[in-house]
């Protein structure tokens, strides 16, 4: 039989060993987690910029002549309310963009300038509805849900009044 050996304070004893494992693989699971997240995140918010909206979009001069409806875009790189409805915009765009036009119009570009005022611009992102003929149908201005837009869009292409012909949200300030 062994005699009782004295406990060494600083010899780590079975159950402390098992806490530093399980410590170490939580902390490592904890950081994987945190990337993974960080990752989807980053992806989910970067899914369509402005500009990828103004490459794709119609110029004003066909939209205009090619008698289908449009959804006429005044809107800025800066301007973080256009930035919040991009990915909006692109998902309507992706559901109706083969029986309509989309238009977008970078306001910090003065070629649009006298479209500016003919549609009297003065916060962004304001949006313009225009008909078969490219006549002005309704407007909206500012931060406006998906589901008004889209229900907008839907009587447009039908040739019906907008369910919401003047709406106004939250805008980014612009003066032409």
């Amino acid at each position: 039989m062994i005699p009782d050996a004295p406990l060494d304070p600083n010899t780590p004893t079975q159950s402390t060993l098992g806490n530093r494992v399980r410590n170490f693989l939580i902390v490592i699971v904890a950081i994987a987690l945190t990337g993974l997240l960080f990752l989807g995140l980053r992806n989910q918010t970067s899914a369509v910029s402005l500009q990828e909206l103004d490459q794709a979009s119609t110029p004003l001069e066909m939209a205009i002549t090619n008698n289908r409806p449009s959804l006429v875009e005044f809107y800025a790189d800066w301007c973080t309310v256009c930035q919040k409805m991009a990915p909006d915009i692109a998902k309507l765009k992706d559901k109706y963009g083969d029986k309509m036009n989309f238009v977008m119009l970078n306001v910090d570009n003065s070629k649009w300038l006298p479209e500016m005022l003919k549609y009297r611009v003065d916060g962004i992102p304001h949006f313009v509805f225009l008909g078969n003929q490219g006549e002005t149908i309704a407007e909206a201005i500012g931060d406006t849900p998906r589901t008004i837009m889209d229900s907008n869009l839907d009587a447009l292409i039908k040739g019906s009044p907008l369910p919401y012909a003047q709406m106004n949200g939250r805008a980014s300030g612009f003066s032409a």
